[in-house]
């Protein structure tokens, strides 16, 4: 049998809780966009009059990516709340950008953007809105 000093011994008792109560940290899932009805959506920039686009959403992390829509891209969640994402990407060639988009309703949310796009810095404010089923 080992003989271990007073301080050892209480190292070893407090690394064995410790390890014991681990628990691996969850990776984030965007769960808000999840609870996004699908279907035919509008967005309209801000502050504007007309619909920027219309699209038939299915996944709606396609928000992520409004200036980047065909770009393989690689993705850094800044924050995974409730109400709220906000999403750093990075797409080789094309440009990157941060996207936050806030849950008003699962009809209806804000999406802030901005980023480089083919050389180019854009910066949007848009208000997705659900529409009706795809046509």
């Amino acid at each position: 049998m080992a003989i271990f000093s007073p301080i050892t011994r209480l190292s070893l008792v407090a690394f064995g809780c410790a390890a014991a109560s681990a628990v691996p940290a969850q990776a984030p899932t965007l769960a808000m966009l999840d609870r996004l009805e699908k279907g035919s959506w509008q967005l309209r920039e801000r502050g504007k009059d007309g619909a920027l686009q219309t699209v038939c959403l299915g996944d709606a992390r396609r928000f992520i990516q409004i200036e980047h829509p065909r770009a393989s891209c690689s993705r850094y969640i800044i924050e995974d709340t409730p109400n709220s994402v906000t999403v750093h990407y990075t797409c080789p060639g094309a440009g990157h950008g941060r996207t936050t988009i806030r849950s008003e309703t699962n009809r209806l949310v804000q999406i802030d953007t901005q980023g480089i796009a083919e050389g180019r810095p854009f910066s949007q404010a848009i208000e997705a809105r659900r529409t009706g089923a795809c046509s």
